[in-house]
């Protein structure tokens, strides 16, 4: 298997620290509002990496943690007139509505920043022990980035030559710029901790560093995020670690790429901001699970209409496939899909090339089916089987198609009736009134599809 290290820049096999174990590490969400289509990214583009890690024989222990103590937290507490733990609490159920709701699996571990003071207190203190950090007079605890020889390197930044072209906010109590804050002391009604430098509360970077070591160790497999983490955030996560455990902190860094919506980048000033939530009450959830798998999760994706209605369309044709099949065991199929599926897979999880030749088997369903319904129907059930390992295909076909999230138009029992009325004019020959009622079904995305069998009908996407 080979995956593509941030790091590096480059592909390369992948090998385990522990055979057939892998410990994975990706940062999770602050907890302040409802998750937007950019975690809805990060969400399912490592649950399928998870996914079909097990699936190929690992023990993956997956570690996403939860911050639950920032200043966009405490700023939106005091906004609303409510404490910062009740805020955390809300959200932090929705968000596992949200990711229940896309089909994401729960990590194995889900560690919470103020679950781990100690160990966050401890690490400044090593890091301030070691003079790789040091304390301030206002009680902040400041990180030295120049004594860490090798800062830049995941983001492939020179310190001096961001020291020369920067502007950087001033700050009499740091001793260079660029020095990052491991501890800041608490301003009056904030939420804070006791620690040797005086109530404060923990920086974001060191967060990350402390949990990942207590829940991983001092060095683990893969290190993963959103496309905006690697500078400054992991950039410094590896500072803080390596100079505070004398290791290297990460093996493979992983990083999703960025979501766009209508070809420009998405933010709330260009009003082009949607959560997860508002997205999956127009569309279908798992026809917005397909949508963020159909690309390499490394690539920059585009949110619009048309991509929800190619997934739609595209998750529309596995299902017609799979339509009308009994439920059989595969046996021994004689073909190589399994082996070409898991050939694209284990090419940094190249889910484009994996779900081409999920579309082949498909279409081979489609080709056979009327001539051989148990062929067709063992073939099905591997092609359910390896969609599972996407996180798709795992709805009865018949549901699927005629249902939907912001589905308007006539209900199942009206569409059903109108079909019957169509059957019967067909009988009387009465072709007009036949193909008015079709016509009519259509103009409001009902499909009818005609079959020996009978008439069965979908919802077009």
């Amino acid at each position: 298997m080979q995956i593509y290290n941030s790091l590096t820049r480059e592909k390369a096999p992948f090998n385990p620290i522990e055979p057939g174990k892998i410990r994975m590490y990706v940062c999770g969400m602050t907890v302040y509002d409802y998750c937007h289509l950019g975690h809805a990214r990060v969400l399912v583009a490592f649950d399928v990496i998870t996914r079909y890690l097990r699936a190929a024989g690992y023990d993956v222990h997956y570690v996403r943690n939860i911050t639950d103590v920032d200043d966009k937290i405490i700023k939106r507490a005091n906004e609303n007139g409510e404490s910062c733990d009740s805020l955390t609490a809300r959200f932090i159920d929705a968000m596992h509505e949200d990711e229940a709701r896309l089909g994401v699996l729960p990590p194995s571990e889900e560690p919470r920043a103020t679950a781990h003071m100690g160990q966050i207190i401890e690490m400044v203190q090593t890091l301030i022990d070691k003079g790789y950090a040091y304390a301030a007079d206002n009680g902040d605890v400041y990180y030295r980035v120049a004594k860490f020889e090798g800062y830049g390197k995941l983001s492939n930044r020179n310190l001096e030559e961001m020291q020369a072209g920067a502007r950087v906010e001033v700050n009499d109590q740091k001793e260079n710029p660029f020095d990052f804050v491991l501890w800041k002391a608490a301003k009056p009604g904030e939420v804070s901790w006791p620690s040797p430098w005086g109530e404060g509360r923990p920086g974001w970077h060191i967060e990350c560093s402390a949990m990942s070591k207590c829940c991983l160790g001092e060095t683990f497999d893969i290190h993963g995020g959103g496309p905006d983490l690697p500078f400054p955030h992991h950039e410094n996560e590896i500072a803080q670690s390596e100079a505070a455990n004398g290791k290297p902190f990460v093996n493979t860094w992983m990083h999703a790429g960025a979501v766009r919506v209508n070809k420009e980048k998405m933010s709330k000033s260009l009003g082009n901001f949607f959560t997860i939530r508002e997205i999956l009450d127009k569309y279908d959830a798992e026809v917005v699970r397909y949508f963020l798998t159909m690309g390499h999760y490394r690539s920059q994706i585009d949110y619009s209409e048309e991509s929800l209605k190619e997934a739609r369309g595209a998750l529309d044709r596995f299902y017609h496939a799979l339509r009308g099949l009994p439920e059989v065991e595969e046996g021994e199929l004689g073909n190589d899909v399994e082996q070409r599926f898991h050939a694209a897979m284990a090419d940094d999880f190249n889910t484009a090339g994996a779900l081409a030749v999920l579309f082949e088997q498909a279409r081979e369903i489609n080709r056979i089916k009327a001539e051989d319904v148990t062929g067709a129907a063992r073939l099905a059930a591997q092609l359910k089987r390896l969609g599972g390992i996407l996180g798709l295909l795992q709805q009865d076909p018949d549901a699927y198609l005629k249902g939907g999230a912001g589905q308007d138009g006539p209900q199942a029992e009206e569409i059903e009736a109108l079909i019957v009325q169509r059957a019967e004019a067909k009988k009387a020959r009465d072709f007009a009134t036949a193909d008015r009622i079709r016509d009519e079904l259509k103009a409001q995305r009902i499909i009818l599809d005609d079959s020996r069998e009978g008439t069965t009908w979908r919802r077009e996407g």
